[in-house]
């Protein structure tokens, strides 16, 4: 899909940890994302599947087709949906999101999940989705934004941690902040009847397994990801990221509260 590079990687313990986010956020990201039986959906940048499972489990009777750019995350997507969702329509496509083999008007939805914030031109993007969306078809798009994160006990390391991950992404041609833009790039995309809003993620000593799934599975572990990178960068010190998110994990114990805020939009293409 002519991305940005993934600052996170490919790792298998990055499939873990996007499994994990999916899982953990079914319910907060995926509540009022359904479609009808024989509709045409398209899944735009499935990555390893984690995202796709949820989409067919909650429209079983959809046509589903599910692209990605990566032949070897396809595989890993196509063996996690067999796993978990057996039986399900789903039509696995390697393709670029910028040139979508596909007709005009070839589907009725469109779903797209933690995909803009790796691409260099995502308003290019969505313009080329709405090219195979037909007149009056929908498209969903769901995002994070790295600055809504804020956690107690307060920490200067983990803040400058987490902002050393938006510049490394910054650096790769991405954006991760992009949650908060979304509304204006479906407006410029052309897309009409746009409605947006937050998602927001919270956890303390009274939500335990989210704070593990979560704030440790996910967040922490996706700032922990890129240590290695921070520090080439020269953005911090081992000692100074270390400290950082020692500071993120204590936030998911007894006495620490974790916050996160990610986007959804709806929006129609008018045709």
């Amino acid at each position: 899909m002519t991305p940005a590079g993934y600052v996170h990687g490919y790792s298998g313990r990055e499939a873990r940890r996007l499994g994990d986010q999916a899982d953990a956020l079914a319910e907060l990201l995926h509540a009022g994302t359904s479609y009808p039986a024989g509709s045409r959906v398209l899944e735009a940048g499935c990555g390893v599947g984690a995202q796709t499972v949820h989409l067919v489990s909650r429209s079983p009777g959809a046509h589903v087709t599910a692209l990605d750019v990566s032949a070897a995350s396809l595989a890993q997507a196509r063996a996690r949906v067999a796993a978990s969702c057996p039986g399900a329509r789903v039509q696995w496509c390697r393709a670029d999101l910028y040139d979508l083999p596909f007709a005009g008007a070839a589907f009725d939805h469109v779903f797209v999940c933690f995909v803009l914030e790796h691409l260099r031109d995502p308003g290019g993007a969505l313009a080329r989705l709405r090219r195979v969306l037909r007149p009056g078809g929908t498209l969903t798009v769901i995002e994070g934004d790295h600055g809504s994160a804020f956690l107690h006990p307060d920490s200067a390391h983990a803040r400058a941690a987490i902002a050393d991950l938006v510049a490394l992404q910054a650096a790769a041609g991405g954006d991760a902040l992009i949650g908060r833009r979304l509304r204006p790039l479906l407006a410029a995309a052309g897309y009409a009847g746009i409605a947006a809003g937050p998602r927001t993620v919270y956890t303390d000593r009274d939500r335990p397994a989210l704070a593990e799934s979560f704030t440790l599975d996910t967040f922490t572990a996706m700032v922990a990801a890129v240590r290695g990178d921070a520090v080439a960068a020269g953005l911090a010190t081992p000692a100074d990221w270390d400290r950082g998110v020692a500071d993120l994990r204590r936030a998911a114990g007894p006495d620490g509260t974790f916050h996160y805020t990610f986007f959804k939009a709806t929006a129609v293409n008018p045709g």
